[in-house]
């Protein structure tokens, strides 16, 4: 583990996408490197079309075939180059399959490094579900890839940022079907993701809000009843492992209580609930982290945006909130001597 300056696998994305030009603009930014060893798993060529868009002088790329071989330095682009988007099959801005497939094995590569501890964390640019999909890769995106690849099925999206922190109960499902996954068992996990991620971002013991699913967390039984029979048990048996944890509360205002300072992360139960307020609040500054898994990975809480791609108008903002996140959560795993923050 090299906790002084860890070394960080970050894949490009989409190559038609935003991501190729935010990973370049972050790594313009001559202080990252004094806080982190920062790796581009992609394809060269595609870096080099970004470069020419951004207008930047030619980048200086160190090819290497393992992350330890890098030189991490300002002015230097370290890269594991997969060669596998040629340019000329991934035109900016469109949805193709060879783009597609080039993402996921920029994933795969750099979650298989991950596991195998050849880099201490992953952070990802954003990848495009549509394109993943043409390519045979039956995903809805990052966090059900990374939880087949590592074998986990206890997993969900923690988003952070300066103000707010929200863990899902059910992801990029169906809202009918987002209704059917709470239950007792499934509420009771992600309190537990929701307490673990908190530690590992610092907090050692954390105020918990629990979102209701019904308008007014159903008004005592008027509007449903999933609070009463499966989120407030899940949150007694939460209660008697000593977490600090809320009964269910209106999901129209305990957003607002927790960025004043109530609560330290809200457990929303679907993925809309969760990420309009987020949104609202740190479009630019927000970071996905995947809970659960046996490795670390952050990423950009954004999208390939197609409609920008190539027009240099991209933000690196929420990328390089991302890195510190990243490399927040190395230092904390280090302190603990594990690989794993029990909660």
């Amino acid at each position: 583990m090299r906790t002084s300056r860890p070394l960080l696998g970050i894949t490009m994305g989409d190559p038609a996408g935003v991501g190729p030009e935010v990973v370049l603009k972050a790594l313009q930014h001559a202080d990252l490197f004094e806080r982190c060893r920062p790796l581009v798993i992609g394809d060269r060529r595609i870096l080099e079309r970004a470069a020419g868009c951004l207008k930047l002088d030619a980048p200086v790329f160190v090819d290497v075939v393992s992350p330890e071989r890098g030189q991490f330095q300002p002015g230097l682009v370290t890269i594991i180059d997969l060669a596998n988007a040629d340019p000329a099959d991934c035109p900016i801005g469109r949805v193709t399959l060879a783009a597609g497939r080039a993402a996921v094995e920029y994933v795969i590569r750099a979650c298989d490094d991950a596991l195998a501890g050849s880099i201490d964390a992953m952070v990802t640019a954003p990848i495009n579900k549509e394109s993943i999909n043409l390519a045979g890769f039956a995903y809805p995106g990052h966090t059900e890839l990374l939880a087949e690849r590592t074998g986990t099925d206890n997993v969900s999206i923690l988003l952070v940022s300066p103000k707010l922190r929200v863990v899902h109960v059910s992801m990029h499902v169906a809202l009918e079907e987002a209704v059917r996954r709470v239950t007792r068992a499934r509420v009771l996990e992600v309190i537990e993701l929701a307490q673990r991620g908190c530690r590992l971002l610092g907090i050692p013991r954390p105020r918990i809000a629990v979102a209701g699913l019904n308008p007014h967390a159903s008004e005592g039984g008027l509007f449903g009843d999933q609070e009463e029979l499966e989120i407030r048990p899940a949150i007694r048996d939460a209660r008697a492992k000593g977490w600090d944890v809320s009964d269910p509360q209106p999901g129209d205002t305990v957003f607002m209580r927790a960025v004043k300072g109530e609560f330290d992360i809200v457990v929303a139960m679907y993925h809309d609930q969760g990420h309009i307020p987020m949104k609202l609040l740190a479009f630019d500054t927000g970071v996905n982290v995947c809970i659960g898994i046996p490795i670390i990975r952050t990423s950009v809480d954004h999208g390939t945006a197609f409609d920008i791609a190539g027009t240099r108008t991209a933000s690196e903002n929420s990328l390089l909130a991302a890195i510190d996140v990243a490399i927040t959560i190395v230092h904390a795993k280090s302190l603990t001597h594990s690989c794993d923050v029990s909660p």
